[in-house]
């Protein structure tokens, strides 16, 4: 197997190691009265420690969390998506970039909680970021970038779903209403609303100068649940991000893998680069 090759298989176990923890995170959303857990990404974790051979499948999913942050890293510093050189393309990768510190943790999360040197817990997740992010010089204002980037993040999401923009990335038709289609653009949809809420949270932080009021997945799902007709709307978020795993599934199948040269990344990293 070349280089190619390898880089390709790491991208789509990346993939599917994400999906494998948003089905966790609806799956606790759709039964939290039952298994006492928030619906979370440190909660999906816990929740597959806790399986037979818990360990290895935590070890498992670590590995091909750390093998998408590579790929996120690829799109976002090498450009392997070919994107624009303009404002809109360097929006996309700093959102990717963002995208691989946010996995940068979780894979070291899931790898620590395989090698029992961590239980899971802590103040990590949106909470955490914003604790931080406020006890920075101009913290609330950072706080409030953050939370306004979570909603333009949200509302492209959703987007990409509802026109189905997603097509342009994966070997598959997307104006076709086939089930892995339709699953797709229902994930998105979803995902992009809770991206959506917890941006709204962020903003409220910011503005109350209070991370406490910042809230990440379970607090946006929390605040679905509070509405009118709440339990509806909930539930039907909840298959959502179900669909949004599944979509993951979908991109692991069909993404169009651009692997970059060696020497076109390395150039990006901390490691043997030459900048």
């Amino acid at each position: 197997m070349n280089t190619r090759s390898k880089f390709q298989l790491m991208a789509r176990a990346g993939y599917g190691a994400r999906g494998i923890v948003f089905l966790m995170i609806a799956a606790i959303a759709l039964f939290s009265s039952f298994a006492g857990s928030k619906p979370d990404t440190n909660s999906a974790l816990e929740t597959i420690l806790q399986q037979p051979f818990g360990r290895i499948w935590i070890g498992l999913i670590g590995v091909g969390l750390a093998g998408f942050v590579v790929w996120r890293l690829a799109q976002s510093l090498a450009n392997a998506d070919g994107q624009d050189n303009d404002m809109k393309g360097y929006a996309i990768r700093a959102a990717l970039f963002g995208s691989a510190i946010t996995y940068a943790g979780l894979a070291m999360t899931s790898l620590l909680m395989a090698l029992q040197m961590s239980g899971g817990g802590g103040s990590g997740g949106e909470k955490g970021l914003a604790a931080w992010v406020m006890a920075q010089p101009f913290g609330r204002y950072l706080a409030g970038i953050i939370g306004i980037g979570f909603v333009i993040g949200g509302i492209v999401t959703a987007l990409k779903g509802i026109r189905r923009k997603f097509g342009r990335y994966l070997d598959l038709d997307a104006e076709k209403n086939s089930p892995a289609v339709l699953i797709s653009i229902y994930g998105l949809v979803a995902r992009g609303l809770v991206f959506g809420i917890i941006g709204v949270f962020f903003l409220y932080a910011a503005f109350t100068v209070d991370p406490d009021q910042a809230g990440g997945m379970a607090d946006a799902l929390a605040w679905v649940q509070s509405l009118p007709f709440g339990g509806i709307i909930y539930a039907v978020v909840a298959v959502g991000l179900a669909a949004f795993g599944v979509y993951n599934f979908v991109e692991a199948r069909y993404r169009h893998i651009n692997a970059p040269e060696a020497g076109d990344l390395r150039r990006h990293l901390p490691i043997g680069g030459t900048n």
